[in-house]
């Protein structure tokens, strides 16, 4: 995104979790049935408010809604909220605040598991309370880690509003329905997820671990089958990110799909990396709606690639003045 492009300040919703985070690095991931020592600290996550987080930091006004527990979680998110200017609307839940259990590797790899909690009580009654400020999003985010039908709800008015919608449709185990998929304008998984919600729309099974190295006309029909109507970004990893559009939205690039390289960084931590690209992505989209889609994708990377030479999840998150002052 160009200095002229980034004057202006767009506005952003974000729909999704919050999770406290509970870390543990070690040098290699543990097997099943084994026990190893590592180091441990707590933070904050989730994949909505990680996303919030990112888009707040690289310059939208951002909105985040949400389903909170009673409990020092739900404080902590509040606080968080506040002190990074997030417009916090959330359902207060009987449930627990969410929680997510996450091993890193000395590589940066991680395995996670997720605790729900509050996030299931996300209703579309209490999205629909907050349709003034869907109404005048220029991007709607969301994610499956909350109760797909909020999804559709916040897709649903921000669309009504002409604003974009993006689905990060993660975790890879969790199901997007049509009606999800149908308001979704842009898609942004990683190859897992990618590979997993292509096989459940009745797409070719394909191996995730291939997915970088196959050839970008076989990839792009790949992607025309998740989201026919819309544009497809997935997140390599190492790989960059592979971008596919319908022939009739280009959204200003010049080309249906190409690749864009990873960010030259020394990753120490991938767990929020997707997240902040998601993040960044929409942010970039809602402050320069004219400017070409390759340019919002390639700030995004870089965006996300500064996460990873942080620890933690949301407070990995760079600044937009960071991510300039390294990448220019």
């Amino acid at each position: 995104m160009s200095d002229s492009t980034a004057s202006a300040t767009g506005r952003v919703v974000v729909v999704g979790s919050f999770n406290v985070d509970h870390v543990w690095a070690l040098a290699a991931l543990p097997r099943p049935g084994e026990t190893l020592a590592g180091t441990y600290h707590t933070g904050p996550g989730g994949k909505g408010f990680n996303q919030a987080t990112a888009a707040a930091r690289a310059g939208a006004a951002t909105a985040f809604v949400c389903a909170l527990g009673d409990d020092a979680g739900g404080q902590l998110a509040r606080a968080l909220a506040a002190g990074d200017g997030i417009d916090l609307r959330a359902l207060q839940s009987a449930q627990p605040t969410g929680t997510a259990g996450i091993y890193v590797d000395g590589e940066g790899r991680n395995t996670i598991v997720i605790g729900p909690g509050a996030n299931a009580e996300l209703s579309p009654t209490f999205v629909g309370e907050h349709a003034a400020a869907l109404a005048a999003a220029q991007v709607a985010l969301a994610q499956l880690e909350t109760p797909d039908e909020s999804a559709v709800a916040a897709f649903a008015r921000a669309r009504d509003a002409g604003g974009s919608t993006l689905l990060n449709p993660a975790p890879a185990d969790a199901v997007a329905s049509d009606a999800l998929w149908a308001l979704t304008d842009v898609a942004t998984p990683n190859e897992t997820e990618f590979c997993a919600q292509l096989r459940r729309r009745g797409g070719a099974a394909l191996d995730p671990d291939a997915l970088a190295g196959l050839d970008e006309a076989t990839l792009h029909a790949h992607c025309r089958q998740l989201l026919a109507h819309g544009s497809v970004v997935i997140t390599l990893g190492k790989s960059g990110c592979f971008v596919s559009h319908a022939d009739a939205a280009l959204r200003g690039d010049a080309q249906a799909f190409y690749r864009v390289d990873a960010a030259a960084v020394k990753a120490i931590d991938t767990t929020g990396a997707g997240d902040a690209f998601n993040g960044a992505l929409a942010a970039a989209l809602a402050r320069a709606p004219g400017a070409a889609f390759a340019e919002h994708v390639r700030y995004a990377v870089r965006f996300a690639g500064l996460s990873t030479e942080r620890t933690g999840a949301a407070s990995a998150m760079p600044r937009d003045a960071e991510v300039r002052a390294r990448f220019g």
